[in-house]
């Protein structure tokens, strides 16, 4: 067997698996009920399943084209602003009170989203000059 064909296979491969993850995170944000279940569908099963079409879409440009980098800063960019987005969704969804609210902290609460410090709140003064 030769590279070019094995390469056929892995590219086959690649582009098999992602779209069955694709599909089940298209799935999963189409039957959960609410918003914090809905996010773990795109942002764990769809950034999987775009990462495994771009590696397919790698693995083709190097073996039988010239290559190209623009698939790893696509990749790149995807996995650094998927679990940053998912992240925010959930602290909004949680300052909206629209979900469950996480359990407090056992020890310290000003680690949490949800605490803000006293001086912030309605006992600081403003001073202007």
């Amino acid at each position: 067997m030769t590279l070019q064909i094995i390469a056929t296979y892995a590219v086959a491969l690649s582009l098999l698996i992602g779209a069955i993850f694709t599909l089940a995170g298209a799935i999963g944000l189409l039957k959960f009920n609410d918003a914090m279940t809905r996010l773990h569908a795109p942002t764990k099963v769809g950034t999987m399943g775009v990462g495994a079409l771009l590696l397919a879409s790698i693995i083709h440009a190097h073996i039988f084209g010239e290559g190209s980098m623009h698939e790893l800063l696509i990749m790149a960019f995807l996995f650094v602003t998927a679990p940053i987005s998912a992240n925010f969704i959930a602290k909004v969804n949680m300052h909206k009170k629209s979900c469950v609210t996480p359990p407090s902290p056992p020890r310290d609460d000003t680690w949490s989203t949800l605490s803000v410090p006293k001086l912030d709140g309605e006992g600081a003064e403003v001073k202007q000059t």
